[in-house]
């Protein structure tokens, strides 16, 4: 790092795309109050607060990772005496030799802060002054004056509530599509054909599913269902996508998918007694060539599988939802299928208000029929109960057919 970029006027630092600080400059170790020797090599989370922890790893990784740069992110990084300092962020990511790394500006936000805080302050005496001054004077020139400042105050208030309203909808809307981006297409080859369907009760879901051919004869397939619906519940399957993308496309054992996403959850809230989340999933390893699907089934509702000659089996749970008791182990179940078989994962929000009787009864009636033909049948019952406002839920199924 360069003289002039080290003893600039805002802090600099350097990411590797593990987010592992590869450089930082004075300016910045001056304000944390480190030595270049004790952040070299941590993890980005180390500088973090709790808060911007969970900020950053379910929104600024996403972001960066889709649009290549960030622009004036507000986030505290914690000093070595423990203090959290208020910082502007803006970073960028660009490609090097065979790597990419994430340049980022960090500019310190303290005197804003207190100017914000004197600001405040000085509103709340002025609008104490000015009802001291009103109950002093009751002409009426000064109730109408007092009205007139008061209507100009909220058409001010409504201006500033207006404009929060319309960057909260983008920002949920530039999440939504975050969030769509992570799901994988339709599959179809010689061992099996994949469909999917998926629906937020809100803008945001709380479920999320995957599947991935990991070699030439292994598929691995994976459906979660968060705690509620919405903003909470969307970044946390947002957070888990990596985890078990990376995990399942190396081959992982089932267990160690399934202990993993476990850990990450009792990890995340480790450090908030007031605050956890749990959610329920399903896991399928399946093995063309055996003709074996192995699976672990977390407080899920129960996969279908349906054999060529229409007879119905149930993937039962056999372990309580992931991220609800630390230190439980899983253990993997097995199945074998024969061709022409039916797989059917869901979510509660679609098993609740067409019932399970009826969804076995659809498999059934369709399973000579195309899989797009299935498909639709599920989503035509699903949009009959729309019109029962008692019931909303995220809705997500996966229909596989095994050839």
């Amino acid at each position: 790092m360069n003289e002039q970029l080290n003893d600039a006027p805002c802090g600099f630092l350097t990411l590797s795309e593990e987010d592992a600080i590869l450089s930082i400059n004075r300016t910045l170790l001056k304000i944390l109050g480190y030595d270049h020797e004790q952040l070299e090599g941590k993890h980005f989370n180390f500088i973090l607060s709790a808060s911007a922890i969970l900020f950053h790893q379910l929104y600024l990784v996403p972001l960066i990772k889709l649009e290549n740069h960030i622009e004036e992110i507000y986030i505290s990084l914690k000093a070595a005496d423990g203090e959290e300092i208020p910082v502007l962020l803006n970073a960028v990511r660009r490609v090097r030799v065979g790597s990419s790394v994430i340049e980022c500006v960090v500019i310190p936000m303290r005197k804003r802060n207190e100017l914000e805080n004197e600001l405040l302050l000085a509103k709340k005496e002025a609008m104490t002054a000015l009802h001291a001054k009103n109950e002093a004077y009751s002409d009426l020139e000064k109730a109408h004056e007092m009205v007139k400042m008061q209507k100009e105050e909220l058409i001010e208030v409504n201006g500033k509530n207006e404009k929060y309203k319309m960057e909260t909808e983008r920002e949920m809307e530039l999440a939504k599509k975050i969030q769509e981006a992570l799901l994988p297409v339709p599959i179809s080859n010689e061992h099996l054909d994949i469909q999917a369907y998926y629906k937020g009760a809100n803008q945001l879901s709380g479920d999320l599913y995957g599947y991935y051919q990991i070699d030439d004869r292994r598929f691995g397939l994976i459906l979660l269902d968060v705690m509620g619906h919405g903003l909470s519940s969307a970044l946390i399957t947002m957070s888990l996508h990596s985890i078990f993308q990376r995990l399942i496309l190396k081959g992982s054992e089932v267990e160690t998918v399934m202990k993993e996403l476990d850990d990450i959850l009792h990890s995340l809230f480790r450090n908030t007694s007031e605050t956890s989340y749990y959610c329920t999933g399903v896991y399928l390893l399946i093995d063309t060539d055996k003709k074996e699907i192995s699976y672990i089934n977390a407080g899920h509702p129960p996969v279908i599988l349906q054999d060529m000659n229409g007879k119905q089996y149930h993937l039962q749970s056999n372990r309580p939802p992931l991220g609800m008791f630390e230190g439980i182990s899983f253990k993997t179940n097995a199945i074998t299928y024969n061709k022409d078989s039916f797989l059917f994962l869901y979510t509660d929000g679609v098993e609740e208000p067409i019932g399970p009787d009826q969804l076995c009864t659809l498999i059934k009636n369709h399973s000579t029929a195309p899989l797009s033909t299935l498909k639709q049948e599920i989503i035509n019952s699903l949009r009959v109960e729309e019109n029962n406002d008692s019931y909303k839920d995220d809705q997500c199924f996966i229909l596989v057919k095994l050839n």
